[in-house]
């Protein structure tokens, strides 16, 4: 696979050319954020990133962009996109949600999104690489940091 110089896009570029595919399905109550974090470690997922995901909550918890803290709503929601990089590392997902009024909000995935009737995910993973969370000095957060999986 040919890739451009990295310094010609402006960040950070690997490349892989094999892709594993995984899927779960949670069930009612399962936590989606806790539950994602438990299968990347129980799949000793390295560098994973969503490829599909739909389902119900019966409560959502997400985290606004610029906000200090989660916002909780004790309401249905249809799952409409949920994507983001997931590893034993640490993830980071973003999440789309439709209220029963086909309201939409979205932002942070945070712990307390519970299903309501399922989830039905497909993860894929890149398994030349590696999806560290580091920290870095520009943002003040633990952000992506790409590497050639060590063997």
């Amino acid at each position: 696979m040919a890739v451009s110089n990295p310094s010609t896009l402006g960040g950070d570029c690997q490349a892989s050319e094999a892709l594993r595919l995984l899927a779960l399905r949670l069930r009612p109550g399962q936590d989606l954020r806790q539950s994602l974090q438990d299968f990347a470690v129980l799949h000793q997922l390295k560098a994973a990133f969503i490829l599909s995901a739909i389902g119900s909550l019966r409560q959502a918890a997400i985290r606004f962009a610029d906000q200090p803290e989660s916002r909780l709503y004790t309401q249905k929601f249809e799952v409409l996109s949920l994507q983001g990089t997931l590893s034993i590392y640490g993830i980071h997902l973003h999440v789309s949600l439709a209220d029963a009024e086909g309201k939409v909000i979205g932002g942070h995935l945070s712990r307390g999104c519970l299903i309501y009737t399922t989830a039905e995910i497909v993860v894929g993973e890149i398994p030349g690489l590696e999806f560290l969370r580091s920290p870095d000095p520009e943002t003040g957060f633990l952000e992506l940091e790409i590497r050639e999986r060590q063997v």
